[in-house]
């Protein structure tokens, strides 16, 4: 398959696509499967409300799809499926995912940035903007919300988007699961969780482990995760639910990019001094957080929340140095929620408080040979990073068909850097950010079927404690010049279920930008950032699901994003010319599904059904520009996956049988790039054909 990936060819194929789930709406049987309008969101405004009814592009992705999609390892197994989500597979643990909503995120090195991780309405994401995606338990998580557009600006700095995870309420009846998947590459995984009530208490403890040799030289990697909630409720009319969550990954090897010549010679190899440095990465994270909402009555209740962690994490680079921080980190947070009448008009609203700290001591110093010199350090400081935000938001119905929808954060992000190691005070400095986001929608119900809606909000993202910690790439030095981003956002959209069994829902964005944050120079591991004067980006989503037979369903996303800089800057040495592309971002991206099932699902149960399912996948991905000049990018590919699972009976329990064959033509490509890497090493391979088999018992106790 040759295909470069156009915005075109992806809107040609979605609307063929679309054609055919359209045609299949007459044949649509409603009691085929469950009621997708009665799928319940809350982080649109943090209540509960049908999702077919939030003015925003929301999605959510359920536990089975979370079961069906791989062995519950990285989100991008599962939320391709979003569309406006670009979540890319580095076959890198040392590095976590590439993940960005409508283009934000996409310059991050590691970790996740410009996008908001919570868990469970905890936060996952440091005052920084800081996140993890190993933060969220897969095997335990009964469904991720994924918020975009204006409405996810309230949740604050450094919100792009919205990624909510949900660890799945306790059984009435206790239950003791397993779970075992065997794949390519010497993948290896496992887990165990026990599920009960016991009086009022709900408990649900889960652990799971992960191993993997890696795709490539010099990418094997070891994790394991505990998960637990304990929920209750009080005579007090109080529901409290305390999380606890330890990951551990003591090796993490990084396999670093390829240049061009690397990639075509050996794309299993690992790049230039990885194995010589033993280029690797070892965190430890642990988190506990408790949230307690006391109903007040039917309309008025309150919600606080506090939570504590520590993580800390030793990386080794390839240019023979280490780095290494120890993070304390917690926060708390308030908020009201009443719903009322204003002028006879019905009016649901929410305001609160919210505080969060992080403070880190970082050191680095020399590792020659990947082998750590304590003795032989070149920097040693504290990081500080704090926000204080107000939020409020309300939703109005104005008339019997329009909603209007309003919301206001003031935020205050301060950093602080005390350098313990450069006598000049060069690694000092302190920095502050201040930003008011306001929100404005309006949502018109056409009819019972039909939503439309429109919003705008300004939004602003500061830089992270990482990315400020380097002045240029390798030179230790606070950057308080590095500004934060602000931007404008603008959005429509419509939703449309014409009966129980299909949607299709389709936005349209357009995003301005204002010191955009980017990556001046990648180097041995290290990355500096600069700001952009200005940057846009536009762009379409489209996504559609409908059931052709009782049996058989089809399932769509697609999206297409123009992102480019508007305003001519220089990057490192080299001029970045006006309407260039921003790095980092898939010109386009379409997921389908066609599922069949012999499944006969109940909507009222949420205890999986005996029997198979057979599916197939199909992926295809547009350009992938590796530098703000354009002249190295990652060609589009095309991807096809087939699924299978079967259910069947066993004793008190059942026995699910999961198998995949992901990448079936066995298509070479390139699954993720690093933006602006100055020895020209921007590709990171994605791995030909590979497959997975996986067995899961569940038992009643």
């Amino acid at each position: 398959m040759n295909f470069t990936g156009s915005r075109e060819e992806v809107a040609r194929l979605g609307m063929a696509w679309l054609t055919l789930l359209a045609a299949a709406m007459g044949q649509a049987q409603a009691q085929s499967q469950p009621q997708t309008l009665e799928d319940v969101v809350v982080s649109a405004s943090r209540a509960a409300q049908r999702s077919f009814d939030t003015p925003a592009a929301i999605q959510t992705v359920d536990r089975s799809t979370i079961e069906a999609a791989g062995p519950q390892v990285n989100l991008s197994e599962s939320l391709n499926r979003v569309p406006g989500l670009t979540i890319l597979n580095r076959q890198n643990y040392a590095q976590d995912l590439q993940l960005s909503i409508r283009g934000f995120g996409a310059r991050s090195a590691f970790g996740i940035r410009g996008v908001r991780l919570l868990v469970d309405g905890i936060p996952a994401t440091t005052p920084d903007g800081q996140g993890q995606g190993s933060s969220i338990s897969l095997t335990s998580a009964e469904r991720i919300e994924v918020l975009r557009g204006p409405l996810a600006l309230l949740y604050g700095n450094s919100s792009g988007g919205v990624i909510q995870a949900f660890t799945r309420e306790a059984p009435a009846v206790p239950q003791l699961s397993a779970q075992v998947y065997s794949g390519s590459f010497g993948m290896e995984r496992s887990d165990v969780q026990y599920a009960a009530r016991i009086n009022d208490y709900g408990l649900v403890a889960d652990f799971s482990s992960f191993d993997t040799r890696g795709y490539r030289s010099n990418s094997q990697a070891e994790r394991k995760q505990f998960n637990s909630t304990l929920s209750f409720d009080t005579q007090y009319q109080t529901h409290v639910k305390v999380v606890l969550n330890d990951f551990d990954m003591p090796l993490a090897q990084d396999p670093l990019g390829l240049t061009t010549a690397q990639l075509a010679a050996n794309a299993a190899r690992a790049g230039t001094s990885a194995i010589a440095a033993q280029v690797r990465k070892i965190t430890h994270q642990l988190q506990l957080g408790t949230s307690a909402t006391q109903t007040l009555d039917a309309n008025n209740s309150i919600t606080a929340r506090v939570y504590y962690g520590n993580r800390t994490n030793l990386q080794f680079q390839a240019n023979n140095l280490w780095v290494g921080l120890n993070r304390d980190y917690y926060g708390s947070g308030l908020q009201f929620n009443q719903k009322t009448l204003l002028a006879d008009k019905p009016v649901q609203w929410v305001a609160g408080y919210e505080y969060d700290y992080s403070k880190e001591r970082r050191q680095g110093g020399a590792a020659p040979g990947g082998q750590q010199n304590p003795g032989a350090l070149n920097r040693d400081e504290d990081n500080l990073a704090t926000n204080s935000d107000f939020f409020a938001q309300a939703t109005t119905r104005a008339s019997e068909l329009i909603d209007i929808v309003t919301g206001l954060r003031a935020s205050t992000v301060r950093f602080n850097s005390a350098d313990y190691f450069l006598s000049n005070g060069n690694g000092s400095g302190a920095v502050s950010y201040r930003a008011t986001s306001p929100v404005l929608g309006l949502t018109v119900h056409a009819s019972d079927e039909l939503n439309v809606y429109a919003n705008f909000g300004h939004g602003f993202e500061t830089p992270s404690l990482a990315e400020v910690a380097y002045s240029s790439a390798g030179a230790p030095s606070f950057n308080s010049a590095l500004n934060a981003s602000k931007s404008r956002h603008y959005e429509i959209g419509g939703k449309w279920a014409p009966n129980a069994n299909t949607r299709l829902d389709l936005s349209l964005y357009q995003i301005e930008s204002t010191n955009e944050i980017v990556v001046a120079v990648s180097s041995g591991g290290s990355t500096a950032y600069k700001n952009a004067p200005q940057t846009s980006r536009s762009g379409w989503e489209l996504s559609g699901s409908t059931w052709f037979t009782p049996r058989l369903r089809a399932t769509l996303a697609a999206s297409g994003i123009d992102a480019r800089y508007t305003q001519a800057f220089t990057s490192g040495t080299s001029s970045v010319r006006i309407d260039n592309k921003i790095p980092g971002i898939p010109q386009s991206f379409l997921f389908a599904e066609l599922l069949w099932t012999e499944q006969k699902i109940d909507p009222g149960k949420k205890t999986a059904a005996l029997g198979g399912q057979w599916g197939v996948e199909f992926t295809r991905a547009g350009r992938l520009y590796a530098n703000d000049t354009n002249t190295a990018a990652a060609e589009g590919y095309s991807s096809l996956n087939l699924k299978a699972s079967y259910i069947s009976a066993l004793g008190i329990g059942s026995l699910t049988t999961y198998a995949r064959i992901d990448n079936l033509t066995d298509r070479r490509y390139v699954g993720s790039v690093i933006v602006n890497q100055a020895a020209s090493q921007f590709y990171e391979p994605a791995p030909g054909r590979n497959g997975m088999l996986g067995l899961k018992l569940v038992f009643a106790l």
